[in-house]
C-alpha cells in the first residue's frame, strides 16, 4: 500500500505542477522539491530526485524524472531502499482541468529493491510518527497501465558477504475502473526462468484490513514440473501478510491450505498445505554422478537458510521429488537460526514404509548434516534406481541408517561420513550378474569389473551386512549372501569418499539343486576371493596365497568340506584322507585308506561321491603337495567318450637311464581319474593342467 501512496503522491504533484506550467511556467527545481515533500508527508519515506526532470506537452503531457531513491529515513546504512533509473508518466490534458488526474501509462525503468538479509529476528518498536494525510476522493489519481522494465530485487548481508538476486523483472499491470488489476511478468530467480500472472482487486482507498482476493498462475519449469494456479484471500495485518483459503492445482493435482509471512526484520514463513500430488523437479544442472565418476568438489551453498525462519507442514497423497516417489507423505519441517529439521513417519515408499529425521545446520561456516531413518519392506530396485541410479539389486529391503557428516561439497560430505548402517535384502536377485559363473571363471583368470550382462541374474534368498562408518570408510565383518545355488560370506570396507572397495569374500557353490534350505546345508567347494578397486570396475581374483604353505590347515579344510561334498556322514573320504595323510606324514607311496561299511555291510560313500572320488582327490593333493616330478594332467574336452580314456594304454615303464637320473626321490606317476575330471569340468568348465 505504501508503494501505491508513493506513486500517487508523485503523480499528483507532477500533474498539479504541469497545470501550473501551462499557465505561468515553473522551474524544475521547484517541481522536484514539491514532489519530495508530498511523498514524505503521505508515506513517511524520504524521496530524493538526483537526476533531471523533463516535461513535454506534445503529443501528450509527459513528465520524466531521473535517478530516484526512496528509503526509510531511519535506515542509516541504506540497506532498505529503492532506486529507479527513471519514471515516465503520460497524462491526459483533459483530466487536469476536470480535477481528476488520469495517467494513461506509467513506465518505471530499472527499479532495484534493496532488502537486508538478517540472521536474527527483532521486533521494531512502533513509534508515533508524522501522521499520513488522508487523500480526498477529488485528489485521487487513476492509472490505466504500469510497466516495469528491467527490475531487480537484491537481498544482501554485508557482514556475511552474501547476496541473492532476482533479476530481469519485467511486468505489465493493467487496472480497470473497478480497481481490478491484472499483472503479468517474467523474471529470473537463481538464474532460473519464472513466469507469473496475478489477478487482484485493489481495496477502497480508506479500507483497513480488508481481504484482497488474489488469483495466481506460476510457471517455474525448473522447480515445478507443471504450472501452478491458485486462489486465496490476502489480508495485511501490520507487518504480517495473511493468506487464507488457499486452493489451487499443480498440473492436475489439487491442493489447499493456508500460509502467512511476517516481513518485519527477518521473515517468518508459516505454511500448511495438503496436496493430491506434488511433483518437485531438481535443477537440470544437477546430475547425479555415476559410479565411475568422482564426487563433485563444486561448493554447495546453503547459507540462504540463515536468513529466513519457517514452520512447514506438507502432506500429499503422492510426493515426487525428481525421480523419487513417496505415497502417502506427511512431512513436518522447521527452520530457525540456520538449522533445518525435517521429520517423516510412515512415509509410503515403493511398497514399504520409511520413517526418520534429517537435520541440516548451516549456522556456522562449515555445514553439518545428520540423518537417521528406518526402511521396512521397500522394493529395493525402484528405490535405489530413483535415488542413486543403482539397478543391480532387487528384493524386499529393510534398513536402519544413522549417519552424520560435515562439508560444503559432495566429496567432503561423503569423505566425512560417520555412523552405522544395516541393510537386508530378501527374496530378490542380483541383476546383471551370475555369481556362480563368476566363481567358475575365477579358476582361469583374474576378472576386471563385475562381468555384467543384462540377461544374467543371481537369485538370492537373503543378502545382509552391517557397517560401521568412520571418516567415510564403511567397514563390515558380516557380509552374507544366501541363494539357491550360491552362498557367500565376507568382510571388508567401502571408501565412500573415493568410491573404492576392498573385500575378501568366500563364495561357495552348492552342489545340489535342493538349495540352502536343507538341514545339512552342504556348501560345496569354497574359494576365497578378493574384490578391490573402484566400485564401478573392481578387480576380482582368487586369494591363493598361504593355502599350500600350511598343509595341516588345508587338510582340516578339506575334511570339513568333505562333509557336504562326499555325503552327510563324510563317507567316501577314506581314499582322500588316506592319500592326504600319507602325504603329510612323509609317505609318498600314495596308499589310500579303506572305505567303511555300515551295519548291513554296504560301503559308505560308494559310487561317484564315494571312495573313487576321494581317492582321486587324494592323488591330486598328493601331487600338489609333493611338488616334485610327475607328469601333467588334463581334463578331456566336453563330449569326449569316457571309454576313450579308459582304453588308453598305460605309460611304459621307465628305462634304466631314466631311473638312474631320477634317483631315489622320483615320484610315481599319478593316473587320471575320469570321475574327478567330470566334477571339475561341471564346476569350472575348464581344464586342469
Amino acid at each position: 500500500m505504501r508503494a501505491l501512496k508513493i506513486v500517487g503522491a508523485v503523480v499528483a504533484v507532477i500533474i498539479v505542477a504541469a497545470a501550473l506550467l501551462l499557465v505561468i511556467g515553473i522551474p524544475s527545481g521547484f517541481l522536484t522539491s514539491r514532489i519530495e515533500e508530498r511523498v514524505e508527508r503521505d508515506t513517511g519515506y524520504q524521496l530524493t530526485i538526483a537526476g533531471t526532470t523533463k516535461i513535454s506537452l506534445w503529443p501528450s503531457l509527459n513528465i520524466t524524472l531521473g535517478d530516484i531513491t526512496v528509503q526509510d529515513p531511519k535506515d542509516r546504512d541504506g540497506s532498505k531502499r529503492v532506486t529507479v533509473e527513471s519514471v515516465q508518466a503520460d497524462v491526459t490534458l483533459s483530466s487536469i482541468w476536470s480535477g481528476h488526474p488520469h495517467v494513461s501509462e506509467l513506465i518505471i525503468t530499472n527499479p532495484v529493491v534493496h532488502r537486508p538479509l538478517l540472521r536474527e529476528r527483532y521486533r521494531v518498536a512502533s513509534t508515533p510518527g508524522r501522521p499520513a494525510s488522508t487523500p480526498d476522493d477529488t485528489d485521487a489519481v487513476t492509472i490505466d497501465r504500469v510497466k516495469i522494465v528491467g527490475g531487480a530485487i537484491v537481498l544482501a548481508n554485508v557482514r556475511d558477504r552474501v547476496e541473492r538476486r532476482i533479476d530481469n523483472v519485467n511486468a505489465d499491470a493493467v487496472i480497470d475502473s473497478d480497481r481490478n488489476i491484472k499483472l503479468t511478468g517474467t523474471a529470473r530467480a537463481a538464474d532460473e526462468p519464472v513466469k507469473f500472472t496475478i489477478k487482484a482487486t485493489a481495496p477502497a482507498p480508506r479500507a483497513e484490513r480488508q481481504n484482497i482476493p488474489i488469483e495466481l498462475t506460476l510457471d517455474a519449469p525448473n522447480l515445478l514440473r507443471a504450472p501452478l494456479s491458485g486462489k486465496a484471500d490476502v489480508r495485511l495485518n501490520g507487518s504480517v501478510v495473511m493468506i487464507n483459503g488457499i486452493t489451487g492445482t499443480i498440473g492436475d493435482g489439487a491442493f489447499n491450505g493456508w500460509a502467512s509471512v511476517d516481513v518485519e526484520s527477518k521473515p517468518l514463513v508459516k505454511v500448511d498445505l495438503d496436496f493430491q500430488r506434488l511433483e518437485i523437479a531438481t535443477s537440470t544442472a544437477v546430475v547425479p554422478p555415476s559410479g565411475s565418476q568422482p564426487w563433485s568438489d563444486a561448493p554447495i551453498n546453503l547459507t540462504g537458510l540463515n536468513y529466513v525462519d519457517a514452520q512447514i507442514r506438507i502432506s500429499a497423497a503422492e510426493l515426487n521429488i525428481s525421480d523419487a516417489r513417496f505415497a502417502p507423505a506427511a512431512i513436518d519441517a522447521t527452520l530457525a537460526g540456520g538449522v533445518f529439521k525435517a521429520s517423516a513417519s510412515n512415509l509410503g515408499t515403493y511398497g514399504g514404509q520409511a520413517s526418520g529425521e534429517a537435520i541440516v545446520d548451516v549456522s556456522s561456516g562449515n555445514p553439518a548434516y545428520a540423518m537417521h531413518c528406518d526402511l521396512v519392506g521397500v522394493r529395493a530396485l525402484l528405490l535405489l534406481k530413483s535415488v542413486a541410479e543403482f539397478d543391480k539389486i532387487d528384493g524386499k529391503m529393510q534398513a536402519k541408517i544413522a549417519v552424520r557428516s560435515a562439508g560444503a561439497s559432495q566429496h567432503t560430505i561423503m569423505s566425512n561420513l560417520a555412523g552405522t548402517a544395516f541393510v537386508n535384502f530378501q527374496d530378490g536377485a542380483i541383476r546383471g550378474l551370475n555369481v556362480a559363473q563368476m566363481i567358475r571363471s575365477l579358476t582361469a583368470k583374474t576378472l576386471s569389473g563385475w562381468q555384467e550382462a543384462d540377461e544374467q541374474t543371481t537369485d538370492l534368498s537373503q543378502l545382509s551386512a552391517s557397517f560401521r562408518i568412520d571418516r567415510g570408510l564403511a567397514t563390515t565383518t558380516d557380509l552374507n549372501l544366501v541363494g539357491p545355488l550360491v552362498k557367500m560370506t565376507g568382510a571388508g570396507n567401502v571408501d565412500l569418499g573415493n568410491k573404492t572397495l576392498a573385500f575378501r569374500v568366500e563364495p561357495k557353490l552348492v552342489m545340489t539343486t535342493e538349495g540352502q534350505g536343507r538341514t545339512s546345508d552342504p556348501v560345496g567347494l569354497g574359494i576365497p576371493v578378493v574384490i578391490d578397486g573402484s566400485w564401478a570396475q573392481p578387480r576380482i581374483y582368487p586369494e591363493m596365497a598361504g593355502i599350500l604353505d600350511n598343509p595341516d590347515a588345508a587338510y582340516a579344510k578339506l575334511k570339513e568340506m568333505g562333509k557336504g561334498l562326499f555325503g552327510a556322514n563324510g563317507g567316501g573320504l577314506g581314499g582322500l584322507l588316506g592319500n592326504l595323510g600319507g602325504t603329510l606324514g612323509g609317505n609318498q607311496s600314495g596308499t589310500s585308506g579303506t572305505t567303511g561299511t555300515d551295519s548291513n555291510g554296504s560301503a559308505q560313500g560308494g559310487g561317484l561321491l564315494g571312495g573313487k572320488l576321494g581317492e582321486t582327490l587324494g592323488n591330486l593333493i598328493q601331487q600338489g603337495l609333493g611338488g616334485s616330478g610327475g607328469r601333467g594332467r588334463s581334463i578331456p574336452p566336453i563330449g569326449s567318450a569316457p571309454e576313450a580314456q579308459s582304453t588308453t594304454p598305460p605309460l611304459p615303464p621307465p628305462t634304466p637311464s631314466q631311473t638312474e637320473s631320477q634317483g631315489d626321490n622320483a615320484s610315481p606317476p599319478v593316473q587320471d581319474s575320469q570321475p574327478m575330471n567330470d566334477v571339475l569340468r561341471n564346476l569350472f568348465n575348464r581344464s586342469q593342467n
